[in-house]
C-alpha cells in the first residue's frame, strides 16, 4: 500500500500499478465468454485510475474488466488492492481467488503455492447499484467505477504479520502510557513454523517472544501490557508521531502512531486535556480530472489550503480517504473525521431494514477501524450521514454501529450527521451532536429564506436539546452552506449563485454559531466543487455540487478568503 513510509523491509513487495489492459462489459458476458482466462481487443490504461474520465465512459456504471501481467518468484503471495469500486472479483491465471465489497477500504487475498514465473491478475470492477448498495444510486457525488488507489503484490515467507494495533490508554497527567500490541499473525507455509515476535515503538522493545504457529494458521496475540513513561503527546501544534515496527524472523510491518487524548466533557470537547473549538471543512478526496484516483502531491495542497483557510480540522466526506492522505493529516496536525458511505435518503426504511445491507455497513466500521485504528488524527468516527434517524430501524442501526466503533474504535468521538435535528431519536448515541441544515439555500419546515431562520433555528434547537435531555452535550454545525458559480458576481446581496451570496452566508452562520455557548464547532460544506450523478433530481449547474468555496480545481472564491479572515480570528480569540 502506498504510504508516506515503506511499510516493508523484509518482505518483498512489488508495484503492480502502471499499464493493464481494459475493456467494458455492458452486458455481463465477459465471465461466461473466458475474459478471466485473457481479454482480448483490450485497451491500455494506468491504475490506479477511474474509468468515468476516459473518453465515452463518463456516464458508464456496470462491469469493466482488468488484466496486469506480472513475475514472480513464487510461494505464497498477499494481493493488496487500495481501492476497487465497488465491487471486485479477482482471478489469477484463470482461477477465481477472491472478492471484496465496498469501494473505499483496502482488501487482499492470499494465495498460496504459486509457481514461479509468468502469471496474469484478472480483476472486474462492478460499479453497479442496486437495492443493497452502499452508496444507493441517489447519492450528491459522482461514485465512480474502476481501479482507484494502488495494486502491489507480496511475498509472503514464514510466520507474517498481517495488522498491528497500537493500543494505548495514558496516565492522567497525559505523561505516561500503558501500551500493548494486537498482532495479527498468519503462517505462510504449510508446514508448522516458529519464529521471534517483537514489537518496537521508536526504540524502545516493548514486547519479544516466541511464537508457533501451524501450516497455514492465522491468530491474533494480545502483547503484555507496558508502561512507556515520558510520552511526547501529539498535538495540532506538535504532531509528535511514534514508529511501530513488529517483526518477525521473515516478516516485518510498519506503521505509526501518536499519544492523545480525545474526550467530551461538561459540552465541550478537549484534546489533550485543552479545550478546542473545530474549525473544519467537508472535503471529497475528488478532482474533475482523476476522480477518486487522487493524486498525492494535489494531497499536499489541498492540506495547505486547508490550513491557509485557518482550519483544524476536515471531515472525510462521506467515506474512509486513503492512507497516504490520512498520513499527510497525522504530520499536519490536522483533526479527522472518517466515515463510511452510508449517505441520505437513498437509504430509506427498507434498505435499513435488511439484515443484508445492515451486515454491510457493519463490515465497512470494521474495515474502517481496522486499517486506520493507528492513525492520531482520526479523532471522530462517523456512522452514517442524513438517514431518516426519526424511524426505529435507524435507531437499531446507529444502536450497533456504536457498539462496535466505542468497543473496536480506539480513544474516538463517535457521531452520526443528522438533517432531522427536530425528529432525530438517534441523537443518544452520540457523544457530540452533528447538525446538517442549509436554511439560506434549501427550504426546510417554512423557512423563509433569510438568513434570520437561522437565529430563529438556534433558539429552536437549544428548546429541543433540553427537551430530550440531550443538553450538555456538544454540538456541531456539520454541514450548511450556498452554492456559488466561480466568478459570478452581484451588487445585490440577496442573489443566489453569487460569490457574494456565499461568502455573506457563510459570514452569518460563522458569528452566529461561534458566539452560541451550545455549539463547539463547525465543518462548512464544502471545501471545494465536486462532479454529482447525473441521476440527482435536484439544481446541480454543470453536474457539480458548487457549495466549494474554492472551484473544482481549487481555485479560491469570495467566501475562501471570508472564512480565513474569521477562523484565524476564532483561533485567537477561543471560544
Amino acid at each position: 500500500m502506498k504510504r508516506l513510509f515503506d511499510e516493508h523491509k523484509i518482505r518483498s513487495v512489488t508495484d503492480l500499478d502502471g499499464s493493464w489492459l481494459f475493456l467494458t462489459d455492458p452486458d455481463r458476458i465477459g465471465e461466461a465468454e473466458g475474459w478471466q482466462n485473457g481479454l482480448e481487443n483490450a485497451k491500455s490504461v494506468i491504475v490506479p485510475s477511474v474509468w468515468n474520465n476516459e473518453l465515452g465512459l463518463l456516464t458508464y456504471e456496470g462491469y469493466g474488466w482488468y488484466e496486469k501481467v506480472f513475475t514472480t518468484e513464487g510461494g505464497t503471495l498477499r494481493f493488496e488492492f487500495g481501492s476497487v469500486m465497488t465491487q471486485a472479483d479477482v482471478w489469477l491465471d484463470g482461477v477465481k481467488i477472491g472478492n471484496h465489497y465496498g469501494a473505499f477500504t483496502a482488501f487482499y487475498i492470499i494465495v498460496n503455492n504459486v509457481s514461479a514465473g509468468e502469471h496474469r491478475l484478472t480483476v472486474r470492477a462492478d460499479s453497479s447499484f442496486d437495492s443493497k448498495s452502499f452508496p444507493q444510486r441517489y447519492t450528491d457525488w459522482y461514485n465512480y467505477g474502476g481501479i482507484a488507489r494502488d495494486v502491489s503484490v507480496e511475498t509472503l515467507k514464514g510466520i507474517t504479520i498481517l495488522s498491528n494495533h497500537l493500543v494505548y490508554d495514558l496516565s492522567e497527567d497525559l505523561g505516561t502510557a500503558l501500551v500493548h500490541a494486537e498482532l495479527e499473525l498468519y503462517n505462510a507455509e504449510s508446514t508448522a513454523v516458529e519464529s521471534n515476535a517483537c514489537v518496537k515503538l521508536g526504540d524502545t522493545v516493548i514486547y519479544c517472544d516466541k511464537v508457533k504457529l501451524s501450516g497455514n494458521e492465522h491468530i491474533t496475540v494480545k502483547t503484555p501490557v507496558q508502561e512507556i513513561k515520558d510520552i511526547k503527546l501529539w498535538t495540532m501544534e506538535e504532531p509528535t508521531l511514534y514508529t511501530i515496527i513488529a517483526s518477525t524472523d521473515t516478516d516485518d510491518l510498519i506503521d505509526r502512531t501518536g499519544f492523545r487524548k480525545i474526550e467530551v466533557k461538561d459540552n465541550d470537547i478537549l484534546l489533550n486535556g485543552r479545550s478546542i473549538e473545530l474549525l473544519g471543512v467537508n472535503r471529497h478526496e475528488e478532482h474533475p480530472e482523476w476522480g477518486f484516483a487522487f493524486p498525492a502531491k494535489l494531497m499536499y495542497r489541498d492540506i495547505d489550503l486547508i490550513k491557509d483557510m485557518g482550519c483544524n480540522t476536515v471531515r472525510g466526506s462521506h467515506y474512509p480517504n486513503s492512507r497516504i492522505f490520512m498520513d499527510m493529516i497525522d504530520e499536519s496536525g490536522l483533526l479527522f473525521w472518517s466515515e463510511i458511505p452510508m449517505w441520505g435518503c437513498g437509504f430509506g426504511e427498507n434498505a435499513l431494514k435488511d439484515p443484508e445491507v445492515v451486515a454491510k455497513g457493519l463490515a465497512m466500521h470494521k474495515e474502517m477501524t481496522k486499517q486506520y485504528y493507528n492513525h492520531p488524527s482520526i479523532v471522530i468516527w462517523g456512522m452514517h450521514n442524513e438517514i431518516c434517524t426519526a424511524w426505529e430501524c435507524a435507531y437499531d442501526i446507529t444502536k450497533q454501529y456504536y457498539e462496535h466503533l466505542r468497543a473496536e474504535g480506539g480513544n474516538r468521538i463517535i457521531t452520526h450527521a443528522s438533517n432531522h435535528p427536530f425528529d432525530d431519536i438517534c441523537m443518544g448515541f452520540n457523544d457530540i451532536i452533528c447538525i446538517n441544515i442549509y436554511y439560506g439555500w434549501y427550504g426546510y419546515r417554512g423557512s423563509t429564506g433569510k438568513l434570520s431562520d437561522w437565529d430563529e433555528f438556534v433558539v429552536n434547537f437549544e428548546k429541543r436539546l433540553k427537551e430530550q435531555g440531550w443538553f450538555g452535550k456538544p454540538v456541531i454545525m456539520s454541514e450548511f452552506g450556498a452554492g456559488a458559480l466561480a466568478g459570478f458576481h452581484s451588487p445585490f446581496d440577496t442573489v443566489r449563485w453569487s460569490e457574494e451570496y456565499q461568502r455573506d452566508l457563510l459570514e452569518h452562520c460563522l458569528e452566529l454559531f461561534h458566539r452560541t455557548d451550545y455549539m463547539r464547532g463547525t465543518y462548512i460544506w464544502q471545501f471545494c466543487n465536486i462532479r454529482t450523478s447525473p441521476s440527482m433530481d435536484i439544481n446541480r449547474v454543470r453536474y457539480f455540487n458548487n457549495k466549494g468555496i474554492l472551484d473544482e480545481y481549487r481555485n479560491p472564491k469570495a467566501a475562501y478568503y471570508k472564512v480565513k479572515e474569521l477562523y484565524t480570528r476564532y483561533a485567537k480569540e477561543g471560544k
